[in-house]
């Protein structure tokens, strides 16, 4: 697994990281699924991605149990605050309960799960205190537009925003247009949740499945590889598929560790183009 900055802030941290929304949260598909993390942290995929929606807290508990056994310095966690809690004491505190439930004195990234009502000037004024208290290492945001994102860049005066987390995948590429450009400019990375599109996979028989198949063919690598690596083939973009399988976790780690040759990325770019508007999507 390569590992690299995490905009100009924050040291290496692996390309291809583990998401956690909608895993199972119990019985037998638990225990699999708890599992695979393992086996994709055994394999360098060290950046541990959640949130507190997750399963209403039940996902940062199943993390908090599994991710107990491992050095703690070994990983990279993200959680997130949602914007219904985003008022300025209610930030702290939901932090504190993220905390609880992953059963660490810290997470290394805390972000801002989508824009909401709570004025962003606040929630980054809570973002930045928790970094001065020592509660996570790092701050940032997800789903922000561009309008959006320069709004808290500019709320941010202590410590900076080092991450916009944001639906990215091949089918959905309108972040490149507008956002990306803003995140460029300030070194924040963009790190691109459902890589596979939740649905909108290419089928094999469709032109887009019929050039990926090639080009995974050509480098002894799967579709799946194929589509990660290119969607982390820029410095500051990263991916954070989740996989519930011990299958599914080794299939996504060796999406990194190669490269997409130039022509590669022309053809998908031309079967899979930016939009024009720059819509930014989520789910």
């Amino acid at each position: 697994m390569i590992s690299k900055p995490l905009g100009s802030a924050v040291g290496p941290v692996s390309a291809i990281g583990q998401g956690t929304w909608d895993l199972p949260e119990r019985g037998a598909r638990r225990a699999e699924a708890s599992r695979a993390l393992l086996r994709g942290i055994e394999l360098g995929m060290t950046h541990i991605d959640t949130a507190e929606m997750y399963g209403n807290g039940a996902v940062e508990e199943m993390l908090g149990d599994v991710l107990a056994t491992v050095e703690r310095s070994q990983l990279f966690v993200t959680t997130k605050v949602l914007p219904s809690n985003a008022t300025f004491k209610g930030t702290l505190a939901a932090c504190e309960r993220s905390l609880k439930r992953l059963r660490m004195d810290h997470v290394d990234l805390y972000l801002l799960h989508w824009p909401g009502e709570v004025p962003v000037t606040e929630t980054v004024g809570a973002l930045e205190k928790l970094v001065d208290d020592g509660k996570t290492r790092f701050i940032g945001v997800s789903n922000f537009d561009a309008e959006e994102l320069e709004t808290a860049l500019g709320a941010a005066t202590k410590h900076p925003l080092v991450c916009n987390q944001v639906l990215y995948h091949l089918r959905e590429r309108g972040m490149e247009k507008r956002v990306f450009p803003v995140c460029a400019q300030n070194n924040i990375a963009v790190v691109g949740y459902t890589p596979f599109g939740r649905g909108k996979f290419p089928a094999p028989s469709s032109t887009g499945g019929r050039l990926l198949m090639e080009i995974a063919q050509k480098h002894g690598r799967t579709v799946r590889q194929v589509m990660l690596n290119f969607l982390i083939h820029e410095p500051l973009l990263f991916a954070i598929p989740k996989a519930s399988s011990v299958e599914h976790v080794e299939e996504n780690a060796g999406g990194a560790g190669w490269e997409l040759d130039p022509d590669d990325i022309e053809r998908v770019n031309a079967i899979f183009p930016v939009p024009s508007d720059g819509r930014l999507a989520t789910l």
